[in-house]
């Protein structure tokens, strides 16, 4: 079966039919893009090798049990897949490092810790776990740009591609969810650094 030119909705309906054939030929269209997509956010090529893999054998499950309805549209709900995918990496890895505002000071800046005696390497770890807590309550478009900037270290060019925005809109949404957990900590009375704030 030559499958140049078949559009992907179609290809989708073979390989539903048992044509095995025609998920090979998705897989060969869209695995460069998908992989760059992964790539973008882990910065690590075993992690994004690994996560390809898994995107696809998420897509197989999905279009195997019929649950695939997203007629015409596979490439951008293969994207989204790959991109939750990368994201749910992170937060099981639990890699995150304090959040640095953008000139380089610590959200905790006025926490100052002459020695890191057991009561203050305490206190820092409970903090932390409350400003995790904060983030998380944030609203999703908000806590992803998050996430990616400041515990991924992703350029804002990068979110921008990642979750297919402007980069005018990803700082937008990273400003909206500066000023919203600044207002979180503000009423459970944090310190954070005022500089950072002032207008």
């Amino acid at each position: 079966m030559n499958n140049f030119g078949v559009s992907d909705s179609l290809l989708v309906s073979h390989y539903k039919n048992g044509s095995e054939e025609a998920f090979e030929e998705l897989v060969a269209r869209h695995k460069s893009r998908v992989f760059t997509t992964i790539y973008l956010i882990v910065k690590d090529k075993y992690v994004a090798e690994d996560l390809l893999q898994e995107t696809f054998i998420k897509v197989v499950k999905t279009v195997k049990s019929g649950k695939y309805n997203e007629e015409g549209k596979f490439l951008p709900w293969v994207l989204r897949i790959a991109h939750n995918l990368a994201i749910d990496f992170f937060r099981k890895d639990k890699r995150y490092p304090t959040i640095v505002m953008e000139d380089g000071s610590g959200v905790f800046n006025t926490l100052a810790f002459a020695e890191d005696s057991v009561e203050s390497v305490q206190i820092k770890q409970d903090t932390n776990a409350l400003l995790k807590k904060l983030v998380q309550e944030l609203p999703e478009v908000q806590k992803e740009v998050l996430i990616m900037r400041h515990y991924m270290q992703m350029s804002f060019q990068d979110i921008a591609e990642s979750t297919n925005v402007s980069i005018n809109t990803a700082l937008g949404r990273m400003r909206y969810a500066l000023i919203n957990l600044r207002k979180k900590m503000q009423k459970l009375n944090i310190a954070y650094d005022h500089h950072f704030y002032r207008k």
